[in-house]
């Protein structure tokens, strides 16, 4: 029965890695500046939308009449 020999350590092959590097899950820099600028819209749209809504709302259940207290005057303070 033969014994196979083994190689020095300085002889060892090292393994290769991967040609192609796997890159990581993150955005890329312009497309992640993309996404912040599409989020300020989405939220600046959502709230002018909701603000004009809650006035109509206001205005219905008021029947036109306005409140001595609003929300801008609050605001300013």
């Amino acid at each position: 029965m033969k014994v196979k020999a083994k190689l020095p350590d300085s002889v060892k092959k090292k393994k290769k890695g991967s040609a192609i590097s796997k890159r990581g899950n993150a955005p890329i820099v312009p497309k992640k500046n993309k996404n912040i600028e599409l989020h300020k819209l989405k939220t600046a749209i959502t709230k002018t939308v909701n603000a004009t809504a809650e006035e109509e709302l206001r205005a219905i259940a008021l029947d036109g009449k306005k409140s001595l207290l609003s929300k801008k005057s609050k605001s300013k303070k």
